[in-house]
């Protein structure tokens, strides 16, 4: 069992990073906005879950332990496979999937690209007393419109990912201006908020439109 890597980062991109250990680079499946944080050169640290099938052997990588609990736990949940499971924590935070949970509310999960309706309800139901929701206090944030620097670091994150900058801007606009407590002054959070905004009919239009740029 795998269940921790530390070393030098040789790849960061996409949705994986390879992590060199002992001279052996493990190739590891991450959210985006982990793989964002990461720097080629630059040593790493990432909790794993070792994914055993007949065919592959997949390793997913956490920059918490919490992260990992959550994907174990979306993993037991029928229909829920470890890319359904990494591609809930891309949208959701631990703290957010667990007071969804709380409320019995399968909507969050039914913006997750790949989570039907069904899914989505499943979720909620077996994970229902399986995950302590914590309270964050709220922390201060740039007024509507106001230039920072943590939205101009989730705008160029967002056009590297491909989305047209125009509906990039307006998206991460609208998020800023909203004043739920879900919204925290940091770069991952930022992001991870922005993309459950546009959601994955935008995120299709923005690979066809690559698709489009290298024809």
């Amino acid at each position: 069992m795998i269940s921790s890597l530390r070393g030098a980062v040789l790849q960061a991109a996409g949705g994986s990073a390879v992590i060199e250990v002992g001279g052996v680079g493990f190739s590891v499946q991450l959210t985006p906005d982990h793989v964002l944080s990461l720097r080629v050169g630059d040593e790493a640290f990432v909790y794993t879950s070792l994914i055993v099938r007949e065919d592959a052997l997949q390793l997913f990588g956490f920059a918490d332990v919490e992260q990992l609990q959550v994907f174990e736990l979306l993993t037991s949940v029928s229909g829920v496979g470890p890319k359904s499971a990494i591609g809930v924590l891309s949208v959701l935070a631990p703290d957010q999937i667990a007071e969804a949970v709380a409320a019995d509310d399968d909507a969050p999960f039914r913006k997750v690209s790949g989570i039907g309706p069904k899914t989505a309800k499943l979720i909620v139901v077996q994970l229902a007393g399986k995950l302590a929701v914590t309270r964050r206090a709220p922390v201060a944030v740039s007024k509507p419109g106001t230039p920072s620097s943590v939205g101009d670091s989730v705008l160029v994150a967002l056009v590297g990912l491909g989305w047209p900058e125009k509906v990039a801007a307006e998206a991460v606009a609208e998020v800023v201006a909203d004043t739920d407590e879900k919204l925290r002054d940091s770069v991952q959070t930022l992001l991870r908020l922005t993309l459950a905004r546009l959601g994955p009919a935008a995120q299709t239009g923005a690979s066809s439109q690559r698709g489009q740029v290298a024809r």
